[in-house]
C-alpha cells in the first residue's frame, strides 16, 4: 500500500497559483501559519501576487465557514483536507543549522515535525524556491516543485515552423506561376499540419515559404516584405512578420535567443499596421535585480524604471534610424510617442488599461507566470492584437524556469488554435560577433 501523502505549501506556491489547493487530488494540504503571515503582507496592491494572496484567503475562508481547523476541512469532492498548522517549538534536529527567525526555516520546521510525528505518512514540502527544496532534502524531507502548470517536455515544444523536403518542383512552381494558394490536399505530407503553421517547401532545386490556413484549407505563399524599414533576413523572420501583420491572427508568440530580432520585428510590424489600431502598447515585466524591489534602486520612479525600459527605446531607435531625419516616417515615431499613440511602459502600468483596438506587445514574456499571461489575454477587447516575445531559456524570475514560465505554457496550450500563430527564431541577426558569442560561450 502506498503511504498517504501530506503536502506542505510554501508561500511562493500560493502566490504563483491561488487555486493550487485543488491540484493535490485526495491528499491533504497543510498550510503553516507562517505562510498565512507572509500572505498577509501581499493582500494590498494591484499586482498578480496581491490578487493570488487575496483569492487564496477568500477560498480558505469559504471552505472553513463556521468550522474550526482542528483536524482539517474538506477541500471538495474526491479531494483531501486543508489543515492550518500552528508553529511548534523549533526542532532540536534543525537548531544547529537553521536559525528560527527566518520564515523559510519555520515552514521547514513545520514540515519536519509533521514527518517525525507521522512516520506512516509521506510528507512532501512543495516550494518554487530551489534553495528551500535543497534544505528540505538535506534533512531527509521530500521536496517538490509545484508542477501543475509545467510544460512537460520543453525540447519538443512547438516551434511554429518546419521544413517539408522533397516537394515536387511542379507544386512549388504553382505558388509563383498561378495563384499564391494551393489546396491542402495537393501537399503530400505524412505529418499533421496545424493552423497557421509555417512551412519551408523545398527540393534539391527550388524552395518556397508557405503557411496553412485551416479556415480555407489552403496552403498560402508567404512573401518576404519590409515593414517600416525593417527587412527580414531569414525564413523565420519572414514567417514572424507574416504572423505579426496578419489581422486574422489576434494572438502571436515570437521566441528566440538574444539577437534574433524578436522585439524589433514586433515593433516594426506594429508601426506598419498603426492605422488599424487606436494605440500601440509596448510593455515588459519589471523583474527587480537580485530579487530586490525597485525601491532599492536610487532616484524617483522614472529613474528606477528607465534601466528596464531602455532596451525597448533602443529597438525603437533602430527602426527610426532606418530613415533620414527629414523623412516623414522618422518624424512620425516621435509624434506617436508625444501623442501617446505609442506607449512604452512597465507591464504593471498598462495591465489595468482598456485593451480595445490595441496592438499590445509584451516583451520578455518568459518572466511572466501562466496566470499573468492568462490575465493579459483575457483583457483583450474587440480589434486588439496581442504579441508575446521572449526567450524561454533566459529567465530572470526567481521562481520560474523554462518549464513553468507563462510563455512556454501559452505556446503549449495554444498550438493548433485558428487565431494563434507562433514562430521560434533560431538565427541571430544582430551581428556575427553576437551570434558567435551566443553559440559558443
Amino acid at each position: 500500500m502506498k503511504k498517504k501523502k501530506i503536502f506542505v505549501l510554501d508561500t511562493n506556491v500560493i502566490l504563483h497559483d491561488s487555486a493550487c489547493l485543488y491540484q493535490f487530488q485526495e491528499n491533504d494540504v497543510v498550510v503553516p501559519i507562517t505562510v498565512l503571515e507572509e500572505l498577509d503582507q501581499f493582500k494590498k496592491g494591484n499586482d498578480t501576487l496581491n490578487f493570488h494572496a487575496r483569492e487564496f484567503g477568500r477560498a480558505v475562508d469559504e471552505l472553513s465557514g463556521d468550522h474550526l481547523f482542528n483536524g482539517g476541512v474538506k477541500i471538495g469532492p474526491k479531494l483531501g483536507k486543508i489543515i492550518i498548522k500552528l508553529e511548534q517549538e523549533f526542532h532540536k534536529d534543525l537548531a544547529f543549522n537553521f536559525t528560527p527567525n527566518k520564515a523559510d526555516h519555520l515552514i521547514l520546521n513545520t514540515a519536519y515535525h509533521l514527518a517525525k510525528d507521522n512516520p506512516e505518512l509521506q510528507v512532501i514540502l512543495v516550494s518554487k524556491d530551489v534553495n528551500l527544496r535543497m534544505k528540505a532534502k538535506s534533512i531527509g524531507l521530500l521536496a517538490q516543485d509545484y508542477t501543475s502548470d509545467h510544460v512537460k517536455n520543453i525540447s519538443e515544444l512547438y516551434t511554429g515552423s518546419r521544413i517539408e523536403e522533397n516537394v515536387s518542383e511542379i507544386l512549388i512552381d504553382k505558388f509563383y506561376k498561378e495563384d499564391y494558394e494551393i489546396d491542402f490536399s495537393e501537399l503530400e505530407t505524412k505529418k499533421k499540419i496545424l493552423p497557421n503553421e509555417y512551412l519551408i517547401l523545398r527540393n534539391e532545386k527550388k524552395s518556397a515559404l508557405a503557411t496553412f490556413n485551416s479556415l480555407t484549407h489552403k496552403i498560402r505563399r508567404v512573401d518576404k516584405v519590409s515593414v517600416y524599414g525593417i527587412t527580414p533576413r531569414n525564413a523565420e523572420q519572414t514567417f514572424a512578420l507574416d504572423a505579426l501583420t496578419n489581422p486574422e491572427i489576434p494572438l502571436a508568440t515570437i521566441t528566440g535567443k538574444a539577437g534574433t530580432g524578436k522585439t524589433l520585428l514586433a515593433l516594426a510590424a506594429a508601426l506598419e499596421k498603426r492605422k488599424n489600431y487606436r494605440q500601440i502598447f509596448l510593455a515588459r515585466p519589471v523583474v527587480p535585480l537580485s530579487n530586490k524591489d525597485i525601491g532599492f534602486l536610487p532616484g524617483n520612479i522614472q529613474a528606477k524604471l528607465n534601466p528596464y525600459m531602455q532596451p525597448l527605446f533602443d529597438n525603437l531607435g533602430v527602426i527610426q534610424n532606418q530613415f533620414p531625419d527629414t523623412d516623414t516616417k522618422h518624424r512620425k515615431v516621435k509624434e506617436f510617442l508625444d501623442d501617446e499613440k505609442l506607449v512604452i511602459s512597465p507591464l504593471a502600468y498598462i495591465r489595468g488599461r482598456s485593451l480595445v483596438k490595441i496592438y499590445f506587445i509584451v516583451d520578455e514574456a518568459q518572466n511572466l507566470t501562466p496566470h499573468e499571461v492568462k490575465t493579459i489575454i483575457t483583457r483583450a477587447g474587440e480589434g486588439t492584437k496581442i504579441v508575446f516575445t521572449g526567450d524561454i531559456f533566459q529567465i530572470d524570475h526567481p521562481y520560474l524556469d523554462s518549464h513553468s514560465n507563462g510563455l512556454s505554457y501559452l505556446i503549449e496550450k495554444m498550438q493548433g488554435q485558428k487565431i494563434y500563430a507562433h514562430v521560434n527564431l533560431q538565427k541571430g541577426e544582430r551581428s556575427a560577433l553576437a551570434e558567435l558569442a551566443s553559440n559558443i560561450l
